[in-house]
């Protein structure tokens, strides 16, 4: 059996910044409908267009879920700083 790797002449390095903020969800999708989705240059362009379209559809329903992921994740912290008697602070990340 023989394994034959080809490897890129030119390694595809993506480099993602922000300026004094995080990525939103909808940035975070964009690049995770890249990584789940690649639309070949080569195909035909009915097949592109639909893969595009789909592309978009991924992007909004993974942006809907990490929504609700991180107000799942706020809940969480609001609850346990209520616990642990830090109310002022639990209504200030509630109010994120």
């Amino acid at each position: 059996m023989e394994l034959n790797l080809q490897v890129p002449e030119t390694p595809f390095v993506k480099v993602y910044t922000t300026d004094n903020r995080g990525f939103t969800p909808e940035e975070i999708a964009e690049r995770c409908a890249d990584k789940l989705i690649s639309i070949s240059d080569t195909a035909d362009p009915v097949l592109q267009q639909q893969a595009r379209a789909y592309r978009e559809a991924m992007v909004k329903v993974i942006s809907f879920y990490m929504k609700e992921a991180i107000q799942s994740d706020r809940t969480t912290i609001y609850n346990a700083l209520m616990e642990a008697g830090q109310s002022k602070l639990a209504n200030a990340v509630r109010s994120l």
